[in-house]
């Protein structure tokens, strides 16, 4: 909870620091002569920024659950059951957070962890996980899930995404006012944004959307050295997640659902867009931590 509240208070500093340095640079005086109010610009950013992300947090795990296919563990059915709810238990506990619904979903190796709160999240494991990987492994790997929730990974993702959203709707659409406005300096009857508004508007959504998913990009891969880091320690020695990302170096990881992507054990196209370092790196920062 007190993760949440630090969203919406950055959610609102963000804003209230925009909407300073906006009057300060006269923004706000070019914004207003052209027809553009700056309180609404950055109410409509807040909304679209924040709010958006902050939905998708909130309603993470039903569509984790939804779009992976992912059969929680109500009553253990069998002893791999028994033990895969046993091992989140142990190291909930050891991390110190409420006990994670438990899951297995049908597909290539892979695993995720998610929930807007740390006393209540989603840690789902694949059946080709299970069957690949030796149970010293697989529990690494479950490992690297409970530090995901203990270091509140799922909400500082949504911050970050939020704070990036927010940031583009604000830009390209006063970049997108003054090319306009350029652009018809000797129209007379300029009394509101015309089409090279909207076009410059879609255009840099686009061109700086690439640029805020490189940022996002960039820090949940700085996570995953943190959450493979946290695995070794709620296990008490680095080995057996050495040894987990060198066996997963050598299978075909299962994609996951856009929404959960981040937070799986591996994935992410392209150097600057992956969500996740490449395993050698992961496998020496673990070693040289």
């Amino acid at each position: 909870m007190k993760r949440i509240l630090l969203l919406v208070l950055t959610n609102v500093l963000i804003v209230v620091v925009l909407g300073i340095a906006a009057s300060l640079l006269g923004v706000n005086r070019f914004l207003t002569s052209n027809g553009l109010d700056l309180g609404l610009l950055l109410g409509y950013a807040m909304l679209i920024g924040f709010g958006g992300a902050f939905i998708s947090l909130l309603i993470s795990k039903p569509m984790a659950k939804w779009s992976s296919g992912v059969q929680v563990i109500a009553q253990p059915q069998n002893a791999d059951e028994a033990w895969i709810v046993e091992t989140v238990r142990k190291f909930s506990e050891k991390a110190g957070i409420g006990m994670p619904e438990v899951g297995i979903f049908e597909g290539e190796p892979n695993a995720f962890a998610t929930g807007a709160f740390k006393d209540s999240a989603l840690v789902a494991v694949s059946t080709g996980l299970l069957a690949g990987m030796t149970r010293e492994e697989v529990e690494a790997v479950i490992g690297h899930e409970v530090a995901h929730i203990a270091n509140g990974d799922m909400v500082t993702m949504t911050l970050i995404q939020g704070v990036m959203n927010t940031f583009v709707v604000f830009l390209s659409r006063v970049i997108a006012y003054a090319v306009d406005s350029f652009l018809r300096k000797n129209d007379e009857q300029n009394s509101g944004p015309g089409m090279a508004y909207f076009i410059t508007s879609i255009l840099l959504d686009i061109v700086l959307g690439f640029a805020a998913g490189m940022v996002v990009a960039w820090f949940s891969r700085q996570r995953e050295f943190r959450a493979d880091a946290g695995a070794a320690q709620l296990m008490g020695r680095k080995q057996p997640m050495v040894n987990a990302l060198a066996r997963l170096g050598g299978m075909t990881p299962g994609e996951l659902p856009k929404s959960v992507a981040a937070f799986g054990i591996a994935g992410g196209i392209g150097q600057l867009f992956s969500t996740h370092p490449p395993i050698e790196e992961r496998i020496a920062a673990l070693q040289k931590a």
